[in-house]
């Protein structure tokens, strides 16, 4: 699934051929998404254009401007990808949604399994369901080990999930969390309501380390997922944890355990977490 890096390198890759660029044409060739493609969409998109692209958690939200003005908030799902085609570029077989604008440029959603979505967004950010309630940016001043550790008093949970709820903080997800406990030296099973304010303070920073060095790098390659502009993300090569289990630890060379936490599997090193 793609996590916050991939959906964040995404926006960066698409946002300079986007912005600013009217939307001549839209074309839905399979509505039947998660979210059902609004009856109505291509109506409200030609003849808009593209406003300053930003993110929320994994959404991506693409303002327009103009007659009809709102947002698309667009989520890539399990397998979904966005990126920039070029007129005459054929539509491959899970190519459910193109954006054609003046200049030439085409944002092409791609998603075999369709479990993403692109929607009109009803209201501000403020009030729309699906944003409300999340949490502060992972990367942004609001996330701290101090939140950490008020919000885990008394949580009996392990600490893993506790850093995946998006109520917490958003966009953490499997990977990210796995590689962010290995670098805090945190067992991913501790509860959360039994870890120290200071161990928290290290393991949101260790967050922030691991999806800036992402984000930087591209996202991660499992599978098939690629940037905005085409390009496969490069920080699967730096993976610590994730999908090592049964191989040697980077730091001890000890054996990598897997567990399952949550519904999810997790690797991490006995010896160097505590």
């Amino acid at each position: 699934m793609p996590e916050l890096p991939e959906v964040e390198t995404t926006r960066l890759g698409i946002a300079p051929h986007v912005e600013g660029r009217e939307i001549v044409e839209a074309i839905v060739r399979q509505p039947r998404l998660r979210v059902p493609v609004p009856d109505d969409l291509i109506e409200r998109l030609v003849g808009s254009r593209i406003g300053t692209l930003s993110r929320r958690a994994k959404y991506l939200l693409l303002p327009l401007e103009g007659e009809g003005a709102g947002s698309l908030i667009w989520h890539l799902g399990m397998s979904g990808s966005l990126r920039i085609a070029r007129l005459g570029e054929l539509p491959k077989k899970h190519d459910h949604v193109d954006l054609v604008f003046d200049g030439g440029a085409i944002l092409r959603y791609h998603d075999p399994r369709r479990f993403g979505f692109v929607d009109w967004l009803a209201g501000s950010q403020e009030s729309d369901p699906r944003l409300v309630n999340l949490g502060p940016e992972p990367l942004s001043e609001a996330f701290d080990g101090e939140r950490l550790y008020r919000l885990s008093r008394g949580r009996r949970m392990a600490v893993k999930p506790f850093l995946m709820d998006n109520a917490v903080v958003v966009g953490v997800g499997n990977i990210y969390a796995s590689e962010a406990l290995f670098l805090a030296g945190i067992d991913p099973r501790r509860a959360a309501g039994r870890i120290s304010r200071e161990r928290y303070e290290r393991l949101a920073a260790a967050v922030r380390e691991v999806l800036a060095a992402a984000i930087t790098q591209g996202g991660t390659t499992l599978r098939d997922f690629v940037s905005g502009t085409g390009e496969p993300g490069y920080f699967k090569q730096r993976l610590n944890v994730y999908g090592r289990h049964g191989q040697g630890c980077r730091r001890c060379n000890g054996e990598l355990r897997l567990v399952t936490l949550g519904q999810r599997a997790s690797v991490f090193c006995p010896a160097c977490q505590k």
